[in-house]
């Protein structure tokens, strides 16, 4: 026999079809925001995306109280970008940061001037 629990489960109150409506991709444009969406099922599609995400809010919330102000807040995220970006290693490209991997290929790949 089946019987409803009391207690329902309630879906997520954000559906992965809200994102490809019309009317989401509507405010996108007008607010000057390009979707990165690709074909529906593919695991690459947002991958990038998301395990930077996921690397910001594991560095940035994990065990954090939140912040005071969102003022704080985007110095707080503006500061992990940075050292994202300057001294974070990533190893996808040979254990770099982005900063010394685009130097090492610039300074490979561009012929001194005479």
């Amino acid at each position: 026999s089946y019987h409803r629990p009391k207690n329902l489960v309630l879906r997520p109150p954000i559906e992965s079809a809200v994102y490809t409506s019309s009317a989401f991709q509507t405010t996108c444009r007008r607010l000057g925001i390009r979707q990165s969406m690709g074909r529906i099922g593919s695991s690459a599609d947002n991958a990038m995306a998301e395990s930077f995400n996921a690397s910001l809010k594991r560095e940035t919330l994990q065990g954090s109280g939140g912040w005071a102000s969102p003022v704080q807040c985007r110095r707080e995220v503006f500061r992990w970008i940075t050292r994202y970006n300057t001294r974070r290693r990533h190893s996808g490209i040979s254990y770099l940061s982005p900063r010394a991997f685009e130097h090492r290929a610039t300074a490979v790949t561009v012929a001194p001037a005479a």
